[in-house]
């Protein structure tokens, strides 16, 4: 079986909603989504995305979303999409390059982010892997986890995480995690006391190639350490391992 007949297998019948207001950029990515074997929509704006979302009998397995579009943006449509409790994965498509349009992403509930002019292999690599690992997740088999079960909720220290309402606390005072920091916060815990490469974490959490040259894990860990360490400076759970990766300890050793 070639490569392309082999995509096609694994990614038949999804269902995949690109929210782009040029037309003749959504045409191409329909044209090429549904040559790997997806089904698409296209719509080109903001509140006709979530109406698609919220009415249509054709559950969306991932929504491709511009940021800057008519009637309402697509951190609007993010955020919204998040704050009613539907954590399909996004990819943001946009022109916009500067870091805060980045963050701001990130912290609207994306799970991705990608700059246009892009590369459509990227693209197509970036799909592929963000659908299957919402799949796995789905079916509470993330790659590499171990033993431990935290599918509804897990405590640590003064920490209380419920995984299905997304609700945290942190010595009993609630705190607000985006879509992806409590993604990353879950494959940690999933994997307590294992060491975790970079690699590992941009392909299971961000859902694309750990060969891209980010700072993405430093800069969400950093954020993890300020909500949950006492002292954020000297770290007790989400440590860094020279040279190595990350590991999340639960209970520490001087415990």
């Amino acid at each position: 079986m070639n490569s392309t007949a082999g995509r096609k297998s694994a990614t038949k019948g999804r269902h995949i909603l690109v929210v782009e207001d040029e037309q003749h950029l959504a045409i191409g990515m329909k044209f090429n989504l549904e040559a790997e074997g997806y089904r698409v929509t296209t719509v080109g704006d903001g509140r006709a995305a979530l109406s698609t979302i919220d009415k249509s009998d054709d559950k969306v397995d991932l929504v491709i979303l511009d940021l800057m579009l008519p009637e309402m943006s697509g951190y609007t449509v993010c955020e919204r999409m998040r704050a009613a409790g539907d954590h399909t994965p996004v990819l943001v498509l946009t022109a916009r390059t500067l870091a805060e349009d980045r963050t701001r992403a990130f912290e609207s509930g994306a799970d991705q982010y990608l700059m246009k002019p892009f590369d459509l292999d990227e693209l197509l690599s970036r799909v592929k892997t963000m659908i299957t690992l919402f799949q796995q997740r789905a079916g509470r088999a993330a790659p590499g986890a171990s033993d431990v079960t935290v599918a509804t909720g897990f405590e640590f220290a003064d920490a209380k995480i419920n995984f299905e309402t997304f609700e945290v606390t942190v010595a009993d005072e609630p705190q607000r995690l985006t879509h992806l920091e409590m993604k990353l916060l879950q494959y940690f815990i999933t994997n307590d006391g294992r060491v975790i490469t970079r690699q590992e974490l941009m392909e299971n959490v961000w859902g694309t190639t750990g060969q891209l040259s980010t700072r993405a894990p430093d800069q969400f860990i950093r954020r993890l350490r300020k909500m949950f360490e006492p002292d954020p400076a000297k770290p007790r759970h989400f440590l860094t391992v020279r040279d190595a990766g990350y590991r999340f300890v639960s209970v520490p050793v001087q415990d």
